[in-house]
């Protein structure tokens, strides 16, 4: 028996292409607050969402994401931001001084529940007929999303996500996976598996994009050894410093 919600998630895509409607203010509260209810690390709740609806505001975040059509073209983008302003708060009352963001466990724990935030996000729009896309092209230039949206210390802009009406004339295909015995791995990671796998998904995707008549698209390999190859966005870290997270904890 088939259940829609495993459904939902089995048919999940990135939407690009918005029809221009906007998304109503009842469904935006209820996509943010089921985005709230996401599990957090000791419940820190060390993620804040800025939710921009400014069609100047958005041209400037797209710009900033190097210009990406599919962020001018939506009426809402989410920004998901690591926040220990907020734990630093609750220390403050608690008459202690914190220090998890200058160390790596804390950076890693704000990316992580950033993640979980974003996919939960994605399920609730989803479930109500809007579609989205994540956007790290936001880290392509971190300083002026930091400025543009006035974030204090000890936080930082780790994704964003894009949220509109689908244009059903503009609809992507569902993107097929890597073998999932090559993703779902029993009791131990298995290199083996994983290599068998990308060679397979090398061929899939090959065909998937042959078959919609995008031959100029690059296979797996070739793509992810392109990007790879670099370090992609290269102020991170110094922008990280700026906000005052560190790996002060290095040995």
């Amino acid at each position: 028996m088939s259940n829609p919600v495993i459904e939902q998630l089995r048919q999940r895509r990135s939407v690009r292409a918005f029809t221009g409607e906007p998304v109503s203010d009842v469904d935006l509260a209820a996509i943010l607050s089921a985005t709230q209810q996401a599990p957090t690390s000791i419940n820190g709740q060390q993620t804040s969402l800025v939710v921009i609806r400014d069609s100047d505001r958005i041209a400037q975040v797209a710009q900033i994401a190097g210009g990406q059509p599919q962020v001018a073209g939506a009426d809402v983008v989410v920004v998901f931001v690591i926040d220990f302003n907020r734990t630093a708060e609750a220390a403050k009352l608690a008459g202690t001084e914190q220090v998890v963001e200058r160390s790596a466990e804390g950076i890693v724990t704000g990316a992580v529940d950033a993640g979980i935030a974003l996919a939960t996000f994605q399920a609730a729009a989803n479930a109500l007929g809007y579609g989205s896309t994540p956007i790290g092209g936001i880290r392509r230039n971190p300083a002026d999303l930091i400025a543009l949206l006035d974030l204090p210390p000890r936080t930082y802009p780790v994704v964003a996500a894009t949220l509109g009406v689908p244009d059903p004339e503009r609809l992507a295909q569902v993107k097929p996976r890597v073998p999932l015995e090559s993703y779902a791995m029993e009791e131990t990671y298995d290199a083996e598996k994983v290599a068998e796998g990308v060679a397979t998904y090398d061929q899939v995707l090959r065909a998937w994009w042959d078959a919609q008549g995008l031959t100029q698209m690059g296979t797996y390999s070739q793509d992810t050894a392109k990007t790879y190859s670099t370090v992609y966005f290269p102020t991170i870290a110094a922008t990280l410093r700026a906000q005052g997270f560190e790996f002060a904890d290095e040995a």
